[in-house]
């Protein structure tokens, strides 16, 4: 398994996400309108970005634990059942934990 490979793209990703989470920032700290119904809309959209930034807050904590299996050797290999993870899965989820069979609770 080419693990630099997954490492470069799960890097890449985890770059991508921190970036959007500083602009989710600086959206999030924007001066509020005055116009009232401009503030509803508003305070909807902050509810969205927020929810945008639990997912990605998420995925970082994923990318960084995949980045500790490649550090530590493990990477590519099921956390559960100790089996290797598929190629195709890894393609689909980098930083996936587990097999497809233990993902699906089989």
């Amino acid at each position: 398994m080419d693990t630099a490979r997954y490492e470069q793209i799960l890097k890449d990703r985890q770059q991508e996400i921190l970036t959007r989470l500083h602009k989710i920032d600086t959206d999030l700290g924007r001066p509020r309108d005055q116009d009232s119904e401009e503030q509803a809309t508003e305070a909807e959209n902050d509810e969205v970005l927020e929810e945008f930034g639990e997912v990605g807050e998420k995925e970082l904590k994923a990318i960084d634990a995949a980045l500790d299996r490649i550090a530590n050797g493990t990477f590519g290999t099921c956390v559960k059942c100790g089996q290797p993870i598929s190629e195709q899965r890894l393609a689909a989820v980098p930083y996936t934990p587990f097999c497809q069979e233990c993902a699906s609770g089989k």
